[in-house]
């Protein structure tokens, strides 16, 4: 059997080297880390089940001052800063922990040999940190609302907002933290930071239950300041400019640092 011609146009496989589209490698890089993150069993541990816990426990028991209760129900108290909590959870000690021990395992630096540029790197991960904290805030919501919570409609938009500036914010943290350190260094102290801000820093204690400057103090952290504007706009319907400003100042200084930090080994 004999060809009378070529079946295909000279230089229709003629491979075509170099970048692809910057959104569908960033799509492709953030859908790789949600998979990764959401197959993790003490990821869901720490993003998930625990602030479901917590969000359960503190509104049954009567473990709360009341004085910071009000007028409101323990659950329309406890939910805003549970959602803080999932935040700070997801963006900030899960994405540390991540990116600790992915350059220890010199997943970074092999991928640093490839099309992806440094920024798309950690644009990803911030991207699967955004859906992580929109499924956990779908899942908390529907059991908060089971419980009995009631949130002002007029501020759901203004707690999405939040809960966006929020995850950059903590994400921005955990690539400071997980790019600078050893990933020994990157678990005991991320781990200890989480249980100081959720004990202290303004999430399950409100600013004015704390002692003279500690008040002021708290308000001016990530945790303190998300958890207020959360609780400002679920419960009052009402935006906190301020604490959209102080997480943004974060997100900033932190993006800033770590550019300057950041090791792939």
């Amino acid at each position: 059997m004999t060809t009378t011609g070529a079946r295909f146009q000279p230089g229709t496989f003629t491979p075509a080297p170099g970048a692809g589209p910057r959104g569908r490698m960033l799509l492709a890089h953030a859908r790789l880390e949600t998979s990764l993150t959401l197959r993790h069993g003490e990821q869901i541990l720490l993003t998930l089940l625990i602030p479901l816990a917590l969000l359960v426990g503190l509104s049954l028991l009567d473990v709360l001052p009341t004085g910071e209760l009000g007028d409101q129900s323990r659950v329309d108290w406890v939910t805003p800063r549970i959602l803080a909590l999932a935040v700070m959870s997801s963006a900030f000690t899960g994405q540390a922990i991540a990116l600790g021990f992915d350059r220890r395992y010199g997943v970074l630096k092999r991928l640093s040999a490839t099309a992806l540029p440094p920024w798309l790197l950690v644009a990803g991960r911030l991207v699967a940190a955004l859906v992580v904290v929109a499924l956990q805030a779908l899942v908390l919501g529907i059991v908060a609302a089971l419980l009995g919570w009631s949130p002002s409609a007029a501020g759901l938009g203004y707690a999405v907002l939040l809960l966006v500036v929020g995850t950059l914010s903590f994400g921005a943290l955990g690539v400071l933290l997980g790019g600078a350190l050893r990933a020994e260094a990157v678990l005991a102290l991320a781990n200890i930071v989480w249980f100081v801000l959720l004990l202290a820093g303004g999430i399950l204690m409100a600013p004015e239950a704390l002692p003279g400057v500690l008040a002021d103090i708290v308000v001016l952290l990530p945790s303190g300041a998300l958890a207020e504007g959360l609780h400002d706009a679920l419960a009052e319907g009402t935006l906190a400019w301020g604490a959209v400003a102080t997480l943004a100042g974060w997100a900033l200084a932190a993006a800033a640092l770590a550019t300057r930090t950041t090791k792939l080994t």
